[in-house]
């Protein structure tokens, strides 16, 4: 047994709680080194009774470690609890207090000294966990200006024609009505929540530069348009999220200007971190900015009480006028964390099920402890399929193992819910980083759609558009379905359909059941561990150029090795959902060209699926989705 290797952490994300008086356990140990773990726990204030036990189980295994997971219940949900490991040849008993070869008994040494402890389940009523709506999700963004025109009276003067190649500078005159018009299109993609990037009044196309937290910019429209947006957003049970910008604003923010304007006698002076006086903006700003001397973008000086309340206090305001749903927050993690405790607090005494995401590139572990976001934009999630999906530069078992590493990075309702993104508008298209290939694509957005989170679609991807870095990545969304490529479109709708009919696909357990070679099948399953719908969903995936064999003996002996799969190991499948990519494109049921699809349910095969013989075979670039 390699001890060095092994890992528990008595807090969040390997304890805590799942219910009132249930905690999830999380072990680490090496790869392959311990054949069962056993967890040991006992109501710390009744040591004279006999202690539980219950089984873990491996739940995956990236390059490095094995993870292995398990429940603990209690009536009052105070948990003193060590491990059992057995390796094949002896059992070490692991505690906060180190590693035993001899069990943990009174007699033997203070439980209470040497034990782990979970001293109580305060879950707050769930108001830790994101809201239950966003699990099941599926997130469309819109960059506001180029989605749809539908006023042409608001246009800015600059307006340029629609479609044409954007610059940075571009305007087109996408607007909130533009939106609305276009709200059938969204709901029969499939989407139940539409992200707006920023709307509030700011001189560039794309408003990350705010001018005032407090106005709308009128050439998107005036709160009555927004309202209505919003209105006929909920009235197809879609919900409505918007960008805030808090860290930064723009150069013609008020208060920035009565600091340029008044220097050391401005009462905004502590707002903003101006290295010398007067304020200069070029050629290089003396004042932070977003990112590196971004002289349009200062940076708000967050720690400072009343930058706080006048940014929260906005919010607080678009929330209540424009009955919203959620907040995506820019730039997250270069905020005063303090903020988004404050956030937090007063948004949800607002809306008690409002959303809140934060945009952060990388481990966002300290902000998603339940007390400041809900969320993130998993950008870790999409660098692993650009590498596996698009560039093709991983192979299925590496891209396995880092995938597990991802999945063991928070608890699992944050996990449930987090934003997995294949394009944003910071980032080039999807396809254009695919080199074009559909297939590719289609693929990667079956995993999106049948992997643990939140699907995101970035607007335009579902049909095609192309383009690389900001600003060819934010074209116009072409309204002409010559342009769209719509067999992609109906691959997305039948992918939002089979989401929402399975719950397993959106809140059900995940394990990865073959993942063996470099050039071998993606297998894993989904399924649900308790409930009525206890559905198991097996999704079989092959990102290679040749056919590639499926041992469907090797599959049941691996579903027989987790409890609650081995009931569906000898059970018939049916494919519920196929991906075949052997003409080089793609095929996932054809629509006519130009045509827009209405979606309509892929039909289940009428006989169950389990080919005779030892294995079956996908044919390249192709999935699978079988239902027992």
């Amino acid at each position: 047994m390699l001890k060095q290797a092994l890992l528990h952490l008595p807090y969040d994300p390997m304890a805590y709680p799942v219910a009132e008086d249930e905690v999830e356990i999380v072990l680490r140990a090496a790869r392959g080194d311990l054949k069962s773990v056993q967890l040991v726990y006992i109501d710390r204030y009744a040591l004279r009774l006999q202690p539980k036990e219950t089984t873990l189980y491996r739940v995956g295994s990236d390059a490095l470690f094995d993870y292995w997971t398990g429940r603990m219940r209690l009536k009052y949900g105070r948990f003193m609890y060590h491990f059992a490991l057995n390796d094949g040849q002896s059992t070490t008993y692991y505690g906060e207090g180190g590693l035993s070869a001899e069990a943990v008994t009174p007699e033997t040494r203070n439980p209470w000294a040497w034990c782990f402890h979970y001293p109580y389940t305060w879950r707050h009523g769930g108001v830790d966990d994101p809201p239950a709506w966003a699990t099941d999700a599926i997130v469309y963004q819109v960059l506001v200006d180029r989605f749809a025109n539908g006023d042409l009276s608001n246009d800015p003067p600059s307006a340029e024609p629609w479609g044409a190649h954007p610059t940075s500078q571009s305007f087109f005159g996408g607007d909130l009505a533009g939106i609305t018009d276009r709200l059938d299109y969204v709901a029969r993609l499939g989407a139940s929540c539409i992200y707006l990037t920023p709307i509030l009044l700011a001189p560039s196309n794309h408003k990350y530069d705010t001018t005032d937290y407090y106005q709308l910019d009128p050439h998107f429209g005036d709160e009555a348009t927004a309202r209505a947006l919003v209105d006929a957003c909920h009235s197809r049970g879609i919900r409505v999220v918007l960008d805030g910008v808090f860290n930064h604003c723009g150069y013609n923010f008020g208060p920035f200007q009565d600091v340029v304007a008044h220097g050391a006698d401005s009462p905004y002076l502590g707002w903003f971190n101006i290295h010398e006086l007067p304020v200069r903006a070029r050629p290089k700003p003396n004042y932070e900015t977003f990112a590196l001397d971004v002289p349009d973008m200062p940076k708000l000086s967050t720690d400072n009480p009343e930058v706080r309340d006048y940014l929260i206090g906005a919010a607080e305001h678009w929330t209540r006028t424009l009955d919203i749903d959620g907040w995506r927050l820019d730039v997250a993690d270069d905020v005063d964390p303090v903020l988004w405790r404050e956030f937090r607090t007063r948004i949800r005494a607002i809306k008690p099920n409002a959303l809140i995401v934060g945009e952060i590139l990388h481990d966002a572990t300290p902000f998603l402890r339940g007390d400041q976001m809900d969320s993130v934009m998993n950008y870790p999630w999409r660098e692993l399929c650009l590498h596996y999906f698009a560039g093709r530069t991983m192979g299925t078992d590496a891209f396995a193992e880092r995938l597990t590493t991802l999945q063991m990075r928070y608890r699992r309702q944050v996990h449930y819910a987090l934003w997995n993104l294949l394009g944003s508008h910071d980032r080039p298209r999807f396809l254009t980083l695919c080199g074009g290939d559909v297939r590719r694509g289609l693929l990667a957005s079956t995993f999106q759609f049948t992997c643990p989170g939140t699907p995101y679609i970035y607007y335009g991807d579902e049909i095609g558009i192309e383009g690389d870095d900001d600003p060819d990545c934010r074209r116009c969304m072409p309204w002409n379905k010559k342009d769209w490529n719509t067999q992609l479109l109906g691959h997305y709708a039948d992918l939002a359909r089979l989401r929402r009919r399975y719950s397993a696909l959106r809140r059900g357990e995940f394990t990865v059941l073959m993942a063996d070679r470099a050039d071998g099948p993606l297998v894993y399953a989904r399924w649900n561990a308790r409930g009525a719908a206890r559905s198991c969903m097996i999704v079989a995936l092959n990102n290679t150029d040749r056919p590639v064999p499926v041992d469907l003996e090797l599959l049941a002996e691996r579903m027989r090795q987790t409890d609650a799969l081995a009931r569906c190991a000898d059970r018939p499948m049916r494919t519920v959902f196929s991906v075949e990519g052997h003409d080089g494109t793609g095929s996932v049921g054809a629509t006519a060209p130009g045509q827009e699809p209405e979606p309509q349910p892929r039909p289940d095969s009428k006989q169950p699926e389990r080919p005779s013989g030892r294995s079956t075979e996908l044919g390249p670039m192709s999935a699978r989705v079988w239902v027992c």
